[in-house]
C-alpha cells in the first residue's frame, strides 16, 4: 500500500513551479538539502508511483488501464533518475523510452473521448510536455548538452533536481544556462508545517497531539531539534518511536521516547 502523501505549503510551491515551468516550456532548477523532500512532490506532481509503475510494467491491456491513460494525460509529465556512472546515450535511449510508453497512453486517453480516430500517427513523444530529472548532479557535460538539444528542437520543458550548489555548477555550462526560467529552492518544514505533519504522526500511533500539554510540547522540541524540519528524516523516526513505545508498553509520545527513537535511528544508519 503506498503511503499517505503529506500536503505541505512546499508541496504546493513546488507544484506551482513545475507548472509554470511546463507552461512556459523552459528549463527549470529545483535544489535543496537532502531529504526535505524535492522527490516526493516530483514524483507526486508526475502521479509517477501509478504512471511509472504502470510504464515499467508494460503487460497485457486490461479494462482498468483507462484510468493510468487519464493520469497521464492531466500529468503529461515523465519522472527520471540516471544512474550513478551514467552513459548519455542510455539516458537519452531511457527518457525517449518513457517519453514514448507515457505518449502512448496520453494518445489511448486522447481517443476514448474522441480527440483522436484512426490509425496511430506522428511521434508520441511530443504529448509528454515535462520530463523531471532528479538527481541531476549525476549529468555528465554531454549528458546536459543532450538535453538541452532536446529542449531546443522540441520546446520540450525540462526540471533538474539536486542538491543545493547544482545551480552554481550549471553557471559553466553558458547554452543551458542562459536557457533556464525558473529555479525554485525548496526549504525544510517550518514550524506550523512540522506541527501539520506531526498532527498526523500522532494519530498513526493512536493518539491525539496536544501543544498545551507539557509532555506533548516536550515530545515535539525534541523531534524538532533532532530533525531540523528534514522530512525524510522525520519519516524515519516515526518507526522507531512506534518501536519503542510497543516494546516498552508505552501510550504516550515524551521527550524520551524521541530520543530513545533517535539513538536506535543513528545506530541503524
Amino acid at each position: 500500500m503506498a503511503r499517505e502523501f503529506i500536503i505541505t505549503k512546499e508541496h504546493r510551491r513546488f507544484k506551482e513551479f513545475a507548472t509554470a515551468v511546463r507552461k512556459d516550456k523552459t528549463i527549470g532548477i529545483c535544489h535543496g538539502e537532502a531529504g526535505v523532500g524535492k522527490t516526493l512532490s516530483a514524483r507526486r506532481y508526475a502521479h509517477w508511483d501509478e504512471v511509472g509503475t504502470f510504464v515499467d510494467e508494460w503487460g497485457p491491456r486490461s479494462e482498468d488501464d483507462a484510468k493510468v491513460h487519464a493520469t497521464a494525460h492531466r500529468s503529461r509529465t515523465i519522472f527520471y533518475t540516471p544512474e550513478v556512472l551514467p552513459r548519455h546515450k542510455q539516458i537519452m535511449t531511457d527518457i525517449q523510452h518513457l517519453q514514448m510508453r507515457v505518449g502512448i497512453c496520453i494518445d489511448e486517453h486522447l481517443r476514448t473521448i474522441g480527440k483522436v480516430t484512426g490509425f496511430r500517427v506522428g511521434d508520441v513523444t511530443k504529448l509528454v510536455e515535462l520530463v523531471i530529472i532528479d538527481e541531476a548532479e549525476r549529468l555528465t557535460p554531454t549528458s546536459l548538452e543532450l538535453l538541452r538539444d532536446e529542449h531546443d528542437r522540441h520546446e520540450l520543458a525540462i526540471i533538474f533536481i539536486g542538491m543545493p550548489g547544482i545551480d552554481q555548477r550549471f553557471r559553466h555550462y553558458p547554452q543551458l544556462y542562459s536557457r533556464l526560467g525558473f529555479s525554485h529552492i525548496y526549504r525544510s518544514l517550518g514550524r506550523d508545517e512540522l506541527l501539520f505533519v506531526l498532527e498526523r504522526q500522532w494519530k498513526r500511533l493512536g493518539v491525539t497531539l496536544d501543544m498545551d500539554d507539557f509532555t506533548d510540547a516536550q515530545a515535539v522540541a525534541a523531534i524538532e531539534r533532532i530533525t531540523r524540519g528534514n522530512f525524510r528524516l522525520l519519516e524515519r523516526l516515526f518507526p522507531q518511536i512506534r518501536r519503542v513505545m510497543r516494546i516498552n508498553q508505552l501510550e504516550t509520545v515524551t521527550d524520551d521516547v524521541v530520543e530513545a527513537a533517535a539513538s536506535i535511528l543513528v545506530i541503524g544508519n
